[in-house]
């Protein structure tokens, strides 16, 4: 069940509190303060700077607020902590102050040392010392009015008479405070600059985490918006080249309340901060609370709310992520802070529509088919949605991939609908490493393939699936070099998924270190018994190795959890004709014949029985059907797969790959 509402965020409140005790009578507080070239809008809470609207953090915002309320007086920094971290609000107040502080005057281009808007009081609090306009006033009317600082405006504080006045060495009174002042002005010895380091330090912050998001909807099925939520916030964060970020596989396995203590999270994944929080979602309205942990002492960094409208959800995740790239001091380039600066609306139902395909086990083949049903729903409401075109591109890339349709009914309308995606957002880098993916599997150009991983690692520096999709590119190529090196990099940022163990196997069977497959793929198996490659491509390592009669279980397994994928079954056939039982591959060779008369089977499956059994010509016939439907079996297993292994002195498998073009 939805719950009504969200839960109303304490610090809100109590500026809400403040603003109505401060209210006398009938007399409301002006909203629109001019200064300068500003204008704060209280009730919008907006600056503007000659009518056009800055970026500004709330919580800088507030106490800009604040300090307008009440020109040239103070405002401490306690006033500033009951008002905007109460009591109840776990964060570093210091640090998250002089945070804001700064923020605001960077937005106003102000200088602590020499103030024209904010004056600070060391240790006590802010002073705002630039006079304000009249209300009503327009900003050039306030710039008009008055260029004085509104301090000097103001009577100076007249001196206690009770205070003694302390005439004993009048002059070296003097000259010790002038002394220090001029020290500090000019920088001697690094006064001044170690001063302020110290007071800004904060921890070098290389990499981070983005821990899975907690469901504080009320309703268990926004699991999967909360999942998708904190996935499309690490894509986002990955493009920071300056910033390790750990894979959301990695991550997902600390899903749960029962967590470990963030030290020990920040161990074992090797990172310095920790991003933690919630999402909660009710109707048309999504709020994420985010909060940055130093993990090595739990410090609390930062923290911040973020309320906004369904339609403005890809706005919010590209939000978090810059506040979070700038919290850790990442260097942006101006492509990224563009970017992130950059986003559309989205029609609310169609976002709706876009997460539930997002949770379905596309590798299924009726989940598959309702994926795609509701992604070409989520087109026709709102056909601007780059990422939903880049989701529907992938459902037929699977259709290819697992062989469940011809590579020309699967692969043509996804490279159709990538290109539509990417004239809605060409720097979308997912859609560029799915065109990478049809570049050597379907069309054979492995330049352009090439160039498309490369941009799309430039795009998204840290996706560990780009990575590892890179590393069994360079692997097919015979680039083993390249290969590893594009894995160790994915290994740091998905540092406990098995799935690199994966990556580890296909690399070493792409190269034909079939010896190199076992021990990644035996620890595979023991880590996800249920998955049927680790299975298979322990089979292969073993068979490969000369230790066939240790392949078949491991085949038979992965042929059994894969519901009869072709490709675990031919190389039973295989390890059944290579040991003595002849009849149980022709037993599968007759029942693919016979289903090809109804349904799909892949002719390069199919060619690598006929191989096994000896029977060549009928093989390269096979082979031959492979090359004209442009199979994407053909590049991917050729010249590495020894269920072809008596083929390859004919001359006919070098003219294939010949045809094919393959890198030297």
């Amino acid at each position: 069940m939805h719950v009504s509402a969200l839960p109303p965020f304490g610090a809100e409140c109590v500026i809400l509190r403040r603003q109505e005790s401060g209210m006398s009578g009938n007399k409301e507080p002006p909203t629109l303060i001019p200064f300068g070239p500003f204008e704060a809008d209280l009730s919008s809470q907006e600056l503007r700077k000659q009518g056009v609207r800055l970026r500004l953090p709330r919580q800088s915002f507030q106490i800009l607020k604040m300090l307008l309320e009440r020109p040239g007086k103070l405002v401490t920094r306690e006033e500033l902590r009951q008002t905007l971290w109460p009591a109840d609000t776990f964060v570093d107040f210091q640090h998250s102050l002089n945070a804001a502080i700064n923020r605001l005057r960077e937005t106003l281009g102000d200088n602590a040392d020499n103030p024209r808007y904010i004056e600070t009081l060391p240790r006590r609090g802010y002073r705002f010392i630039y006079a304000t306009a009249p209300h009503g006033a327009t900003a050039p009317e306030a710039a008009a009015a008055s260029d004085v600082p509104a301090a000097r405006q103001f009577n100076p504080p007249v001196q206690d008479e009770a205070q003694p006045s302390h005439r004993v060495w009048p002059l070296v009174g003097a000259a010790v405070p002038l002394l220090v002042v001029l020290l500090f002005a000019f920088n001697t010895w690094g006064l001044r600059s170690k001063l302020f380091s110290q007071s800004a330090a904060q921890p070098q912050i290389r990499s981070l985490a983005v821990l899975p998001l907690r469901n504080m909807s009320g309703d268990p099925d926004q699991e999967f918006f909360a999942d998708e939520m904190t996935e499309e916030l690490i894509a986002e964060l990955s493009r920071v080249a300056s910033l390790k970020v750990i894979s959301h596989t990695s991550v997902m396995q600390y899903k749960g309340e029962n967590k470990k203590p963030l030290p020990q999270i920040g161990r074992e994944l090797n990172v310095d901060a920790v991003m933690e929080g919630s999402v909660a979602r009710s109707g048309n309205r999504v709020r994420i609370v985010a909060q940055l942990i130093y993990a090595p002492t739990d410090q609390h960094l930062w923290v911040e709310t973020y309320d906004r409208d369904l339609g403005d959800v890809l706005k919010l995740q590209r939000e978090v992520a810059e506040a979070v790239a700038e919290k850790v001091r990442a260097k942006l380039t101006p492509e990224q802070q563009a970017r992130f600066r950059q986003t559309k609306q989205v029609d609310p139902d169609a976002f709706g529509l876009y997460m539930n395909a997002m949770a379905l086990h596309w590798a299924l083949l009726d989940e598959n088919k309702k994926a795609q049903s509701k992604l070409e729903s989520v087109i026709e409401k709102d056909p601007g949605f780059a990422e939903a075109y880049v989701a529907l591109a992938g459902t037929h890339i699977y259709l290819g991939q697992f062989r469940w349709l011809p590579p020309r009914d699967a692969y043509p309308p996804a490279e159709q609908i990538l290109r539509k995606a990417l004239k809605l957002d060409d720097k979308n880098c997912r859609a560029h490493d799915a065109l990478a993916y049809l570049a050597y599997r379907y069309d054979w150009e492995w330049a352009d393939a090439d160039k498309e991983y490369r941009y799309a690692l430039e795009l998204c520096p840290n996706s560990a699936e780009i990575l590892g999709n890179f590393a069994l590119f360079a692997a097919v190529t015979g680039r083993a070099d390249e290969a590893q090196a594009e894995l160790a990099k994915a290994r740091e940022l998905n540092i406990l998924c098995p799935c690199l163990l994966q990556y580890e196997a296909l690399r070493n069977y792409h190269l034909r270190n079939y010896r190199a497959m076992i021990e990644p793929s035996r620890q595979q198996v023991q880590t996800s018994p249920d998955l049927w490659v680790p299975h298979y491509l322990l089979g292969v390592g073993y068979e490969g190795s000369g230790q066939t009669r240790k392949a078949i279980p491991e085949y038979q397994r992965a042929v059994e959890v894969s519901r009869g994928d072709s490709d675990p079954l031919a190389s039973l056939a295989h390890a059944y004709a290579t040991t003595g039982k002849r009849s149980e591959a022709e037993k599968i060779l007759h029942e693919w014949l016979r289903r090809e008369e109804t349904s799909y089977l892949s002719p390069y499956m199919i060619a690598t029985v006929y191989a096994s059994l000896g029977h060549k010509d009928d093989a390269f016939e096979y082979l031959e059907k492979a090359y004209q439907e442009r199979s994407s079996d053909l590049p991917y297993f050729l010249k590495a797969d020894l269920r072809m292994d008596s083929l390859r002195s004919d001359p006919r498998f070098q003219d294939l790959m010949r045809r094919m073009n393959f890198p030297r």
